[in-house]
């Protein structure tokens, strides 16, 4: 009978789930609605329980061993998700009581960017490092901080918040109730915004012009980056300023040997990570330049998020073993 963990991504549109084995295989994975319960994080938990047996049924004979969450404002000591703003539940959650009650394994919860650490450092392209950061780019910016080989999570096991670090006091305003927070320039969001600040400013043709704040991805200013768009191109370099600037700043916390971005936003490849690197390598303290990596993650694909969440539960029980 094999060992398996659950690996549980919960955002705020959907909710994604897998069971994984020791090698990082995912052997059966979906997902629900996060939001088909919006009043009812009971009901929610109810669904996603009976498909996630579904999905144990499928694998076959299998011994499961925990269940691993990322989500948004995740608490890592109390297994609770807190008063996440980008989910449609309100209050404090006791995710990890629930799953242990329901499933009878241990349940691990934390931040969906520190999941992302773990499931870098153990399935991804961080395996071998003690001392390094994800920054994860999606609709926000999450971070992650691993040191000495430990996932930092500090005394209220919400450490490392970067997305939430000032770029402006007095910039835009951010969906924590601060202004000027990185991700409110640095994220899928962030950019789009950009995007519109630069259309009022340029005068050159941009067919970005043609698309509608809500229609408009972070996909579609990379196309049109790659064809010679201007606005498109300065919104990307923008980005990277503002990002390697922040880094260069975040670095000297911790002396990371390298920091990978993860997410959307990073699969634009050079025209973020270029600006990024050289703002960054600009803006050190001489002392670290030139000895911090910046990479892409191992772990973009649509799995991703499984792996993350199942890696928590795997670097758990060999900590405990250990």
């Amino acid at each position: 009978m094999k060992n398996v963990t659950v690996g549980i991504d919960i955002g705020g549109t959907n909710t994604k789930f897998g069971v994984v084995d020791r090698d990082g295989n995912v052997l059966t994975q979906g997902s629900i609605s996060s939001k088909t319960h919006n009043d009812s994080f009971d009901a929610f938990f109810q669904d996603m329980a009976i498909a996630i047996r579904k999905s144990l049924q499928e694998v076959g004979p299998a011994h499961l061993l925990g269940i691993g969450v990322g989500a948004a404002n995740g608490n890592y000591y109390h297994g609770t998700i807190e008063h996440a703003t980008n989910l449609p539940w309100k209050g404090i959650i006791p995710l990890a009581d629930m799953v242990k009650k329901e499933f009878d394994v241990p349940c691990i919860v934390t931040n969906d960017a520190n999941a992302a650490a773990v499931g870098e450092m153990v399935f991804g392209a961080a395996k071998g490092m003690k001392d390094f950061i994800v920054i994860t780019l999606g609709t926000g910016l999450g971070s992650g901080f691993v040191c000495n080989g430990q996932l930092l999570n500090g005394k209220h096991g919400i450490a490392g918040e970067v997305g939430h670090t000032s770029v402006n006091p007095a910039g835009r305003y951010c969906n924590c109730g601060k202004r000027g927070c990185l991700e409110t320039y640095v994220s899928a969001t962030g950019i789009k915004r950009t995007v519109y600040k630069l259309l009022a400013d340029h005068l050159e043709d941009s067919v970005l012009r043609e698309i509608s704040f809500d229609k408009l991805d972070t996909k579609m200013i990379t196309d049109a980056a790659l064809k010679g768009d201007v606005v498109a191109k300065a919104a990307f370099e923008y980005s990277g300023r503002i990002l390697g600037m922040k880094l260069a700043e975040t670095a000297v916390h911790t002396d990371p040997e390298a920091i990978f971005l993860f997410g959307g936003l990073s699969l634009a490849g050079d025209l973020i990570f270029k600006p990024t690197i050289h703002h960054m390598e600009a803006n050190l303290m001489p002392l670290f330049r030139g000895k911090i990596q910046i990479l892409p993650s191992g772990l973009q694909n649509q799995a991703a998020s499984i792996l993350g969440a199942s890696s928590l539960v795997w670097d758990y029980l060999e900590k405990k073993t250990a």
